[in-house]
């Protein structure tokens, strides 16, 4: 392992550990919004499974590096902070985006050719997905009553923008290193487009409009496809 291997993984690890502490803390101020006892379930389950993810990732981190990341995460937590959502829908579109976004993301290092960071992702990957559905059909079951009818492009475009940053910037040289070497799979921008695509059933279902590069403040590959004329809308309970 050479020492830009070393910084390239160790940066992923940082970015990984902030993310899923920065999600526990979401979750866990969003918890008094919850108005019944699935959604209670769902927020606390989330809730636990980003501690267990932060603690796998930490735990990692001194072995590989001898560092307990914890100060340094709690430090960058609190200075570029994920907004807390300030009502149930909010906090349910929040988990579909936020948490969808991560999950993508997790997808590219799925293969890391670093064994141990791997075998973790692995399984924060598969706890991911026994529970991948559910903020989502919270969001089109709210959207289906029109009570949010005038607040849900808001919220939407507020927490779409936090998933796609997940990605981080496209065709920069730390990825194409991170690609060569077998850290992750692919450009961020690929992954962009893979994340819009997934969601886009649920966007049509729900009404909702992309909002472009320009008004996320992000920068994004020009070819992304942002259409919905040919998606078919998600349904409840899909």
């Amino acid at each position: 392992m050479d020492d830009h291997y070393y910084q390239t993984l160790k940066q992923m690890i940082e970015s990984q550990a902030y993310r899923e502490l920065a999600a526990a803390h979401l979750f866990g101020y969003g918890l008094q919004f919850v108005p019944h006892w699935e959604g209670i379930e769902f927020i606390t389950h989330s809730l636990h499974e980003e501690i267990e993810h932060y603690e796998a990732v930490r735990k990692m981190a001194i072995d590989l590096i001898g560092e307990d990341l914890t100060s340094s995460v709690v430090e960058r937590v609190a200075k570029r902070p994920v907004p807390f959502a300030n009502s149930w829908f909010e906090l349910a579109m929040a988990a579909f985006l936020y948490d969808r976004g991560g999950y993508w993301q997790l997808k590219e290092y799925e293969d890391c050719s670093f064994l141990p960071y791997r075998q973790i992702i692995r399984g924060i990957i598969g706890d991911e997905e026994g529970h991948q559905g559910i903020g989502e059909q919270n969001v089109i079951e709210l959207c289906r009553t029109g009570e949010y009818a005038q607040v849900k492009q808001t919220y939407f475009e507020k927490w779409i923008r936090y998933g796609l940053l997940s990605f981080g910037r496209p065709k920069t040289e730390g990825n194409r290193f991170a690609i060569s070497v077998g850290l992750k799979k692919r450009d961020s921008g690929e992954v962009m487009q893979d994340f819009i695509n997934n969601i886009k059933p649920t966007v049509k279902a729900c009404g909702l409009m992309f909002p472009t590069p320009e008004e996320m403040e992000l920068e994004m590959p020009d070819w992304i496809d942002w259409s919905l004329d040919d998606v078919k809308p998600a349904t409840p309970g899909r």
